[in-house]
């Protein structure tokens, strides 16, 4: 529930000492803002792809340029320059660098919480938690309201909705037209965000259904591979409005996390052997990030 509060960065919850340069965070409800100093000579491709493992930066980034002025190069090739009291955003697949002797300072939302932060390279196969979400009857409720008004509820879906998975440090994957692909290192955080999400969405007047499977996955650039996201697919497919449903693989990383389940049967998943035992989070879960 928001509540009326201020939090300084004289103050921050978590400083981060990166190489040439600091990052302050503190955290607002289920939003992390960052304030950031990169020096001159910061460049990412060769002061923090050591530490991402990947080729390029796979962050979204969303801000607001104090000072300074920094250079951006897209994989695809496009470039820009981003100056003082500039408003920004800087999709995934990113290399950056301080222009000039002065440093770019700057204030951050959607990677605050990620940035700086080792994670797994390219090509690596590792478990993770994998959840998928889609909104409910999307294409009867656009045939009801039209596009203009559809593009407004989306805008304001993918607004709340990732605010929510920064909260939990979900890794964003990809979008769906009309849901996310998340990848979390731990499956209590990806329930919980689940669950956060479902009620996040109620909010605005949306009902979506959240499936988690937990498995091995590759990363490859800004796309994860591997039977655990078709996995997770289906039992997205599987799952209602406002449902929250997990497989047995993940439901059995859960114990002692507090988080209940009702029993959701035996399925079979399509396109994967056997049947998977799936079980469906209580409605009464607490969902705050862990």
């Amino acid at each position: 529930m928001p509540r009326l509060q201020a939090k300084s960065f004289d103050t921050p919850d978590e400083t981060r000492r990166l190489p040439k340069a600091t990052a302050d965070v503190v955290n607002v409800g289920e939003v992390a803002v960052g304030y950031a100093v990169w020096q001159p000579g910061w460049r990412w491709s060769s002061d923090l792809r050591p530490l991402a493992g990947t080729d390029w930066c796979e962050n979204h980034h969303l801000g607001y340029a104090i000072s300074g002025t920094l250079e951006v190069l897209t994989e695809g090739g496009d470039r820009l320059e981003i100056h003082a009291r500039s408003v920004y955003e800087i999709p995934p697949l990113h290399d950056a660098w301080v222009v000039g002797d002065e440093p770019f300072v700057t204030i951050e939302w959607t990677s605050s919480r990620v940035v700086g932060i080792a994670s797994e390279g390219p090509g690596s196969r590792v478990l993770a938690t994998v959840l998928f979400t889609d909104i409910v009857n999307s294409t009867g409720t656009l045939a009801g309201i039209g596009d203009v008004a559809w593009r407004e509820v989306l805008l304001n879906h993918n607004v709340r909705l990732r605010e929510v998975i920064n909260a939990f440090r979900g890794r964003e994957v990809a979008t769906t037209g009309d849901g996310f692909l998340v990848v979390f290192d731990g499956a209590t955080n990806a329930v919980r965000c689940g669950a956060a999400l479902v009620r996040a969405a109620e909010a605005l007047g949306i009902e979506i259904r959240v499936g988690i499977h937990t498995g091995e996955v590759e990363f490859i650039a800004d796309n994860v591979r591997g039977v655990a996201v078709h996995a997770a697919a289906r039992v997205l497919s599987l799952a209602g409005a406002s449902e929250v449903v997990v497989s047995d693989t993940t439901h059995g990383l859960l114990e002692g996390s507090g988080l209940t389940f009702e029993d959701a049967g035996l399925h079979s998943l399509k396109g994967l052997s056997g049947e998977r035992h799936l079980f469906r989070l209580t409605k009464t879960d607490s969902a705050r990030p862990r």
